[in-house]
């Protein structure tokens, strides 16, 4: 037998493969599909200035209204257009919407099918779906045709398939496709994201991120339970941005540096099962997401990345949020802090402090100080307000706020259709992965050979 390297042997145990390793470890290739002629990529997309953003929204259950009422706080902004299956829920969020002194916006509602009405206005900028997972790139793929720019509520797309369209269609219409990845605007991961590209944390080569969050007092909240069914029907990680979005982020990912080849491994489904079983006395016997998903991602540079996915476990929440530097550590959940090396501070930082290490986080004054220098720019002008207007402690308004401001200024967005693609292709990638003893599964390079052609993330300004 041939000698079998690290990677070998660990998908062969954690796969539970009785073949031989070259039979269990053959990468599953994926197929990037060639450029349309006279097609070319979206990085860093400019658009036409829109110093007055019209805005639609289509979906209003959960999410939606809260979106709404963030937008109202936002100058050169008009709600032009409510849709939703329901009536009652377009009704509810117009009076919101007359209670903070704006005109009423057309309402839109009846079926699943009421949106076709809504994108093609003439009098909408921006369609913003908060819809549940399986219309989101459906609706966004025919908004951009339709020639609006389009942000979608994670995850934007579920399959391999709805990830090229909306790609494709992003180039070919030139419009915006932004995924709402919020957690990416938390002050935490803001401010970590400008110490490394500071410097602060030296090369990043380990990222780990996570979605841990039992959603048992929330199940029966998701209209036709379409959450729920999705886990029945679907092994792996089925909702990855959380996790992903502020490590490929810092990483530089598609601006650098690319994702190669992911391995998951998951546990037997019990938590969820169980769950039904006993709120809903349904009897559950092939239920396909298990308990809890790990997949390790391996990048064209040499780096590592592991995301985690559990909603069921009693854990307290958790986004798992770190990054391991060549210099310094930094970590979220279930303690923020930095362990860095104490001769790459400013002394300014460190005083009363000499015996700093790399072993401990830094103390609560360095902390504090640390938060406050390196505070990123993007945040420095609108925090106070961004926490008074509220959404997860100000993330959603921050995340909102940008998209607006570089939408008014004809600015490349902070997120492309290139980050939505590369972080909910974990979805079907999972999935595939498991469903062949945890075999490692090519990632596909979604900008078709542009990964390096920006050299590191920039927020425009």
């Amino acid at each position: 037998m041939k000698k079998m390297n690290l990677l070998l042997i660990l998908v062969m145990v954690l796969g539970g493969c009785a073949r031989q390793p070259d039979e269990c470890t053959r990468l599953i290739r994926t197929e990037v599909p060639e450029r349309p002629a006279g097609q070319t990529d979206v990085l860093e997309l400019r658009t036409e200035p829109l110093p007055v953003v019209r805005v639609a929204f289509i979906g209003l259950g959960m999410r939606g209204p809260g979106a709404v009422q963030r937008m109202t706080h936002i100058d050169g902004v008009e709600i032009v257009a409510l849709c939703d299956v329901e009536q009652a829920n377009t009704e509810k969020v117009n009076r919101m919407l007359k209670e903070r002194g704006f005109p009423e916006a057309r309402e839109f509602y009846g079926d699943t099918a009421v949106w076709r009405q809504v994108t093609v206005l003439p009098e909408v900028d921006l369609v913003y779906i908060a819809t549940d997972w399986k219309s989101h790139a459906l609706i966004g793929v025919q908004a951009m045709k339709d020639g609006k720019h389009v942000a979608i509520e994670v995850p934007a797309a579920m399959t391999l398939e709805e990830i090229w369209a909306l790609v494709n269609t992003s180039e070919q219409t030139r419009k915006h496709c932004m995924q709402l990845e919020n957690c990416v605007y938390d002050f935490f991961e803001l401010t970590t994201l400008n110490m490394v590209q500071q410097g602060l944390l030296g090369e990043v080569i380990h990222g780990e991120g996570a979605y841990i969050h039992g959603l048992q007092p929330y199940w029966d909240s998701y209209w036709k339970d379409w959450r729920m069914a999705f886990n029945k029907e679907h092994r792996g990680d089925v909702y990855p941005t959380h996790g992903i979005g502020p490590v490929c982020q810092a990483m530089n990912i598609h601006r650098g540096d690319k994702m190669n080849y992911l391995v998951s491994v998951d546990t037997k489904p019990i938590g969820n099962p169980a769950y039904l079983k006993e709120t809903r006395g349904e009897e559950v016997t092939a239920f396909r997401n298990g308990d809890h998903t790990s997949t390790l991602i391996s990048t064209e540079k040499g780096r590592s990345i592991l995301i985690e996915h559990n909603v069921t476990s009693p854990r307290p929440y958790s986004r798992m949020y770190q990054l391991t530097g060549t210099k310094g550590f930094a970590n979220k959940y279930p303690v923020e802090g930095y362990a860095l090396e104490a001769g790459g501070l400013d002394p300014a930082l460190t005083a009363h402090h000499e015996n700093l290490t790399s072993h401990e986080f830094v103390p609560a004054d360095v902390m504090q100080a640390l938060m406050e220098t390196y505070t990123h720019p993007i945040a420095k002008d609108i925090e106070e307000k961004a926490k008074q207007v509220g959404g997860h402690g100000g993330m959603d308004f921050i995340m909102d706020y940008r998209l607006i401001y570089c939408l008014q200024n004809g600015l490349p967005l902070d997120m492309d259709v290139y980050d939505l693609a590369e972080w909910c292709c974990l979805i079907p990638l999972t999935e595939l992965s498991l469903d062949n003893q945890s075999a490692p599964v090519e990632i596909p390079d979604f900008t078709r050979g542009a990964w390096n052609k920006l050299t590191g993330l920039t927020f425009s300004e």
